[in-house]
């Protein structure tokens, strides 16, 4: 298949779609921002976690000795 074709159908597709009369209820968008709201913490948590694995690795890399 070239692109054309596939332009062609896919336009052709969107033509002749139909409206879905679809309801989505208050608790549909409660859970949509509740999920969104977790994976923002779990990014959050994870970038900390990396974060201070750096930190502790560059600070014992450039850390004083006291022996010297």
């Amino acid at each position: 298949m070239n692109q054309r074709t596939v332009f062609w159908s896919v336009l052709a597709l969107a033509a002749l779609t139909s409206p879905a009369y679809a309801y989505l209820d208050p608790g549909t968008g409660s859970i949509l921002l509740q999920a969104l709201i977790g994976g923002i913490a779990a990014s959050v948590t994870v970038g900390s976690l990396y974060y201070q694995k750096v930190k502790a690795f560059f600070s014992s890399v450039f850390s004083k000795r006291d022996g010297k």
